[in-house]
């Protein structure tokens, strides 16, 4: 895919006028009696265009910024934030914080990162890639897209629309122990959605592609035709019986896993005790061939990031090892609260990625995952939330295929898919190389054993 890049400016301030006002609100901050104090100033704008039936449906445009500071007055803090990047503007967000402050009560795990785990240098992670698309080539681009979604088949017969989306964005992060960085940053995407059948038989179903860089994202043509593949596989959808039965996810819906495995070792769920996972670091959560590192680095990724939101360095670190958990994901707070330090992930994860071991895993491609998993049940879709995060309870609504002997046989839908995560875990036979790149938490197909399908 084309990407111009234009050489003229792309943001409304610099990033020197950015790191003048984070270094001006400090200032006044210090002026003002804070102890210490953090601010991040950001700006940025996108445009989406909608096309459904070969005419423009929305052509969005936005363009905001913001700033925030949150002050120290020993143990005590408080934060605001406003729109307004005028100086008397910058100065009363200042004052409000300091206000809220001082009637907030003594907390002796809030202040800023540790001086010495501040990011000091940092490499350039390739994450900016500005895209130059008027809207009447975005509009064209839409129209291809849905219109590939349109002829791929027959049955093909209403659709949700092609969107194309441009975002681009900047800011600076500052704190009065000597740390100011940022960045500029894209990200762009291209999905469609669209129905097939009639009357009572219809069915939907969509694909997207995201990327740093225009350049990166799949074709239009090839959105729309998966877009239109994965809609018609599931006309004639049946019901299955309740059975204990293995469970093969998707590698699109899989993810969702690795997210309910962030959750629970993330640092406000521990120090909360709401976490299923709670004082098991150093014990085994996963089957002995699962591997999953948080890596931070990766150029052009997704989620890469040279510091964390408080500026703490970021390291690739292994989460788990031969299905043991080495490590959480914390910031200063959360780590504080537990007797710990910052792991470089106050904002979350980094890229996390589950690198399976050994043959039966990290080698098979989707084919060869149906093939290991002979009979049981294809997960393409999750429904509903049915998650408790405290016992890793796990049930939720599903629609897939049926298969048998290796190979899907029909579709199937209005299933519950139920277990408990802790098993589920424990309990995945292998993983695909089918890995998707389309956000934080990647990962390919995953077959877990033993889980509960409910249908009629």
């Amino acid at each position: 895919m084309d990407a111009l890049v234009s050489s003229a400016p792309r943001f409304s301030h610099s990033a020197d006028a950015l790191r003048n006002i984070a270094q001006d609100m400090l200032a006044y901050a210090r002026q003002r009696g804070a102890s210490a104090a953090s601010a991040e100033i950001s700006e940025g704008f996108g445009q989406a265009v909608t096309v459904r039936h070969g005419e423009v449906e929305t052509i969005e445009y936005n363009r905001d910024k913001g700033l925030g500071i949150t002050v120290y007055i020993g143990q005590q803090h408080g934060n605001a934030s406003t729109s307004d990047f005028s100086p008397r503007a910058v100065r009363d967000t200042v004052d409000a914080a300091l206000s809220i402050a001082r009637h907030t009560a003594k907390d002796d795990c809030s202040g800023l990162p540790d001086a010495d785990m501040l990011a000091r240098d940092w490499p350039d992670l390739d994450l900016y890639h500005p895209w130059d698309l008027p809207a009447d080539d975005a509009i064209e681009l839409a129209k291809r897209c849905e219109q590939a979604a349109l002829d791929s088949d027959a049955r093909i017969g209403n659709s949700e629309g092609a969107t194309v989306n441009v975002h681009e964005g900047q800011f600076v992060h500052a704190n009065s122990l000597g740390f100011i960085g940022g960045y500029p940053s894209s990200r762009h995407s291209l999905s469609c959605a669209v129905i097939a059948g009639a009357d009572d038989a219809m069915e939907r179903d969509y694909w997207y592609s995201v990327a740093r860089d225009a350049v990166d994202l799949q074709g239009a043509q090839q959105v729309g035709r998966i877009a239109a593949e994965r809609t018609v596989r599931r006309l004639n959808a049946r019901q299955i019986d309740t059975m204990q039965v293995p469970v093969l996810f998707e590698a699109p819906v899989a993810s969702s896993l690795l997210g309910h495995f962030t959750g629970a070792v993330s640092g406000g769920s521990l120090y909360r005790k709401s976490s299923f996972l709670l004082d098991h670091l150093d014990k085994p959560v996963f089957a002995p061939h699962i591997n999953i590192e948080d890596i931070p680095d990766i150029l052009k990724g997704l989620a890469s990031s040279p510091f964390d939101d408080e500026g703490v360095r970021v390291q690739r670190r292994a989460i788990v090892e031969d299905g043991v958990l080495r490590g959480y994901f914390l910031g200063s707070y959360s780590a504080r609260k537990l007797g710990m330090r910052s792991t470089g992930n106050s904002g979350g994860n980094h890229n996390l990625i589950l690198k399976p071991s050994g043959t039966q895993s990290g080698e098979l491609d989707f084919a060869g995952l149906l093939k290991t998993m002979s009979r049981g049940l294809l997960v393409t879709e999750l429904l509903g939330s049915g998650v408790n995060s405290v016992t890793g309870d796990y049930s939720r609504g599903a629609a897939g295929f049926w298969v048998e002997r290796g190979e899907i046989q029909y579709p199937v839908q209005e299933i519950t898919i139920a277990g408990n995560l802790k098993d589920m875990f424990r309990n995945i036979a292998a993983v695909g190389n089918d890995i998707l790149a389309q956000g934080s938490r990647q990962c390919g197909s995953i077959l877990v054993e033993g889980m509960t399908a409910a249908g009629r």
